[in-house]
């Protein structure tokens, strides 16, 4: 997709925002596990772009992920993390060099240029780099600009609209204790941005977060007058703690989460749990896909959806015994397709994946065993 359709596209969106509803449109399959496409078709395009959420979309994906920070003046905008050093062009613009800095966030001292430390006009006026340049190489690197919240759900409406189907979002709040700490608390922003739009008042909306303390504020501030919004637990390595724990000195880890009494709470105020594709099919000492865990079978004892990430098709990302050769950088989309295969045996009720054409095939050509 060049900069132009893209463009074009996105003024498309903005014209059907206030009108377009989900209502019509042919709803999310109820029959088989979700492809959630990560950061858009990140295997493809650079991550969190328009261009990456419409190769995404037009690869079969259900869902599109947008990860979410906040700009000074308060914007809501797509990034993995605040840190855009290693996403954008920004240390090639002079006029924000000094706006170098290393800080501290979630006990990680980290160095760089920091979304909350611009406008959102500034941010507007850098452009998008590929953040594994080595792996998936840099030929859209300097095309697309960082867009906003907004900005994504119009072209999701357009989208929506143009191929008569339901496309969710499942957006992921970045950071929130940090931001919070900071004036910048994104909770209540992100609901009044969905409510800003006839189509995510409507359309399938999941909210995520790998802390605890925002997830239940928002269980809370969503009540039962926002039915098309669910929330979703992520999940990070065992020995870590959520950020609201580790600001608060608490001694929590996520390990304890997913214990059987951690799940029966996260399902007090979640629906869904987001754990590493790991935390279910671990690999064995020789790097090959082990045996299943019981967190599946536990997670839905609890009453939650599992919808593990990460799938991706480079070898480096891949199972020893699915790869492609040695060269870490050769895709092998054969065994992307069987890894994600296995953890649709093992019960997962969709997955994140950064190419969704392997994961549309890989889905729509499983049979449950």
């Amino acid at each position: 997709m060049t900069r132009l359709t893209v463009f074009l596209v996105a003024c498309l969106g903005g014209t059907l925002a206030s009108t377009t509803s989900a209502q019509d449109l042919r709803p999310l399959p109820t029959d088989k596990p979700l492809v959630i496409g990560h950061r858009g078709a990140s295997a493809l395009r650079p991550e969190h772009t328009l261009a990456s959420y419409a190769k995404a979309i037009q690869d079969g994906a259900d869902f599109i992920e947008p990860d979410l920070v906040s700009t000074r003046d308060g914007a809501l905008v797509s990034r993995h993390e605040n840190e855009i050093g290693g996403t954008t062009d920004v240390a090639t613009h002079p006029e924000f060099a000094a706006r170098r800095t290393t800080k501290t966030i979630d006990g990680h001292a980290i160095a760089g240029w920091f979304t909350e430390d611009f406008t959102l006009a500034e941010l507007k006026t850098l452009r998008a780099r590929e953040r594994l340049p080595k792996l998936r190489g840099t030929a859209f690197d300097g095309q697309f600009q960082i867009v906003t919240l907004d900005e994504i759900i119009d072209f999701a409406a357009a989208e929506a609209a143009a191929r008569g189907r339901i496309i969710g979002i499942i957006p992921e709040i970045k950071h929130p204790s940090y931001f919070s700490q900071h004036g910048l608390a994104m909770e209540a922003k992100v609901l009044a941005t969905l409510q800003a739009h006839a189509y995510t008042r409507s359309a399938p909306v999941v909210i995520q977060s790998f802390e605890v303390a925002n997830l239940k504020h928002l269980h809370t501030l969503l009540g039962s007058d926002h039915p098309n919004i669910r929330l979703l637990q992520l999940i990070g390595a065992p020995d870590e703690q959520p950020g609201d724990v580790l600001a608060a000195g608490g001694p929590r880890t996520y390990a304890q989460i997913l214990s059987p009494a951690g799940l029966s709470e996260v399902a007090t105020y979640a629906q869904i749990l987001g754990p590493n594709i790991r935390s279910i099919l671990p690999l064995d000492a020789r790097q090959r896909l082990g045996k299943p865990s019981s967190l599946v079978r536990d997670a839905h004892a609890a009453g939650l959806k599992v919808v593990p990430y990460t799938f991706r098709p480079e070898n480096h990302f891949l199972p020893g015994d699915l790869r492609d050769g040695d060269v870490p950088a050769t895709r092998h989309d054969a065994g992307s397709i069987a890894e994600m295969r296995a953890f649709l045996d093992a019960g997962v009720d969709g997955f994140f994946t950064d190419d969704p054409a392997l994961g549309r095939a890989a889905v729509d050509g499983w049979r449950k065993p």
